[in-house]
């Protein structure tokens, strides 16, 4: 569909009623409501096809408490574009080669209609086809190869949006839903990077493995699926943990870490996974013929601290990753559900305020609307508000790990009459919303679980994950040669030295990625300083957060 075929003009310009950029599940959500409310409604996608672009080896959950999900807006969803429904939920502690499981079944289906693995370039793409059938009914549709690049802007007031390749399109409502790395969210100044403890880094390898070759070694029927968590010490000290889902024929295997902790240990994301990937317990599932189908990352926004409260301007709205909808507390990590919600309730907003003169009545509605549903609470508990306060202080945690890492807290830890108490509290909504981001729970607390009342494991990993450099070869992403996306503005060590090793395709020791620390020589002394070649990017956005970067 070309943007000229369709839509109304305001002078020399193209004008819709509703424009919805990306087509991941909340922009989807927002345009399959805006064409149920007869709203005319064009969606522009800069992947070549929705999910092209999108890194996820997820969980989508349907939550009972949620006015929308997504089999509700789209009929036959589960069938046509999930993996397996997950069915079994464990957290593994580990301390070296010794493991402690709890069952996390009582956590993972609270407030749980049903939750399903999915990967998101099959069921992005499956959303954009129902997308562009229910637009072009209002005299819509899906564009795609589209970048928005910014908004369009009359005597200060946001009245549409301007793209690369095409001419700037007016539009009573903007629904930003172009990701983590919203350029719209940023050109409206609703969004920044610049802390790294508001953000989340993931990196995840897809990994082959034949349907029933998966049953067998996870012991699961064709219709059922497993999501494994792991946290502990076998990731270097890291704040974050581990995951692994079972999907139809492959498994998503990943790592999921607070940026501000890799930044701190100098951790390099491509060495955590694997720590991961050669573990004796990953023996008996993923076996000795590994064959790594692919390796991405992406930024994660921590919706406990970055969820915007108000996340509208004039006629623009955010949703999903854009207003950092993204909850992640303990083993609880939702984003794609919340993202739908959001998405429809912005369409619903704007169908009731439809015709009014104010400009901000739609956002303002669709404020209050995240806030009465619930949805809010989720992303930013009360709880977590206060329990920070206190919790997330240098002196309290010291002294915490300190008692912890006592012969008392050994024994109150090791006592099997804990084991109940502890998994319990793993299990717990309460309590794992008001966890602090501390070491503590990430590492402290399960390595002395692991160690205390874990078995030994004895099994030999014979995998081996592929390099770095042959990871980036396989990579199949658009590159930008002579135009590149990213300008360093500062190449000095300190202001741009992290992203060597917070970069997924980088490292310290690497040359081929997108980041690399050369020593130079000028005015007679040597220098450290960091260079860029963006041709192998995955576009996590890492490098906005930890560099000096445009």
């Amino acid at each position: 569909m070309s943007a000229g075929a369709t839509g109304g003009s305001s002078g020399d310009r193209e004008h819709f009623e509703a424009v919805v950029v990306g087509c991941g599940p909340g922009g989807a959500a927002a345009a399959a409501r805006l064409a149920d409310h007869g709203i005319e409604t064009l969606v522009l996608e800069r992947g070549t096809e929705a999910g092209s672009k999108n890194v996820s080896g997820g969980l989508v959950y349907a939550e009972e408490s949620a006015p929308y999900t997504l089999d509700n807006l789209f009929e036959g969803f589960r069938e046509a574009a999930a993996e397996r429904p997950v069915t079994d939920y464990r957290i593994h502690n580990v301390a070296g080669d010794s493991v402690k499981t709890y069952d996390l079944t009582d956590l993972h289906e609270h407030d749980t209609e049903w939750c399903d693995a999915v990967l998101r370039r099959r069921m992005d793409s499956w959303l954009e086809a129902q997308v562009h059938e229910k637009a072009s009914e209002t005299g819509g549709g899906v564009l795609t190869d589209v970048r928005v690049n910014g908004l369009l802007r009359e005597g200060g007031e946001i009245i549409g949006v301007t793209c690369d390749e095409l001419d700037p399109i007016e539009a009573d409502l903007i629904v930003a839903a172009d990701g983590v790395n919203s350029e719209l969210a940023r050109d409206a100044g609703l969004m920044d990077w610049e802390v790294p403890e508001e953000w989340f880094q993931g990196v995840k390898a897809v990994v082959d493995m034949e349907p029933d070759v998966i049953d067998d070694r996870f012991d699961l029927e064709p219709d059922e699926g497993v999501a494994h968590l792991f946290s502990g010490d076998l990731f270097e000290g890291v704040r974050g943990g581990g995951f692994l889902y079972t999907n139809e024929n492959s498994l998503s295997i990943g790592t999921v870490f607070h940026l501000d902790s890799l930044v701190e240990e100098r951790a390099e994301p491509h060495q955590l996974l694997d720590a991961l990937l050669t573990h004796p317990m990953m023996a008996t599932w993923i076996g000795d013929d590994y064959d790594e189908r692919e390796y991405a990352a992406k930024l994660v926004p921590d919706s406990k601290k970055v969820a915007h409260p108000e996340p509208y301007q004039d006629r623009l709205v955010l949703v999903g990753d854009a207003a950092g909808q993204m909850q992640a507390q303990g083993p609880i990590i939702k984003g794609m559900n919340h993202a739908v919600t959001a998405g429809a309730l912005a369409a619903d907003a704007f169908a009731v305020t439809r015709g009014n003169a104010d400009p901000e009545a739609a956002g303002r509605r669709y404020a209050r609307m995240l806030e009465e549903s619930g949805t809010m609470d989720k992303l930013r508990p009360r709880r977590y508000e206060l329990s920070r306060t206190v919790g997330e202080r240098d002196a309290v945690t010291n002294a915490v790990e300190r008692v912890l890492d006592s012969p008392v807290g050994r024994l109150a830890l090791g006592n099997p009459l804990s084991n109940r108490v502890l998994e319990r509290a793993y299990n717990s909504p309460f309590l794992v919303s008001m966890l602090p981001d501390t070491r503590t729970g990430y590492v402290t607390v399960p390595t002395i679980i692991g160690e205390t009342q874990g078995r030994t494991i004895y099994w030999d990993n014979e995998v081996e994950p592929p390099t770095l450099e042959e990871r980036i070869g396989d990579l199949t992403y658009d590159t930008d040669v002579g135009n590149p996306h990213i300008d360093l503005e500062d190449e000095s060590s300190e202001a741009s030295g992290a992203a060597v090793y917070a970069c997924p395709v980088s490292a310290e020791d690497f040359g081929g990625g997108c980041y690399r620390s050369e020593e130079v020589k000028r005015n007679g002394t040597a220098e450290t300083v960091v260079s860029l070649d963006t041709q192998p990017c995955v576009e996590c956005g890492t490098c906005a957060v930890v560099a000096d970067t445009t």
